[in-house]
Parts: structure tokens; sequence; C-alpha cells
């Protein structure tokens, strides 16, 4: 996903935010700040995975070994 989908998602539930804040917001807007969260986090949680898996650490060995492998080879 590109940057701009998640800012454009953070910016509206910020936006969100602020006005359950000042005002409370109504049954549609809880439930598309709701809708918003999930999709964010899902968003976030996909992206974290992908970055674990490219990345790397040098065991005591010298090996180099993917993190993803880790418990695999304990």
């Amino acid at each position: 996903m590109s940057n701009e989908i998640m800012d454009s998602l953070l910016k509206r539930i910020n936006e969100l935010a602020a006005k359950n804040k000042a005002e409370g917001l109504s049954a549609e807007e809880i439930e598309e700040r709701d809708r918003l969260r999930k999709e964010y986090l899902r968003i976030f949680k996909e992206g974290f995975k992908q970055r674990l898996e490219n990345m790397y650490y040098t065991d005591e060995n010298g090996n180099e070994v993917n993190v993803k492998d880790r418990k695999k080879n304990k």
C-alpha cells in the first residue's frame, strides 16, 4: 500500500478524533472511525510483516539468518 493511502486514512481518523473530542460523533461516524482504524492497522501490520521478512541478522557463527527463520533454527 502506498503512503498516500495510509496518510489519507490517518488524516480522516484524526479528523474524527478531533470532532469526537469537541462535540461527539454520530453513530455513522463511529462506524466509519472503527472501520478506518481496522483498515489502517491491517495495512500497517502487512507492511511491518513484509519488513521483517526482509530483515537479516548475523548469528554467533557469522551466518546471515532471516528473522522469520530465527525460531526454526533454535
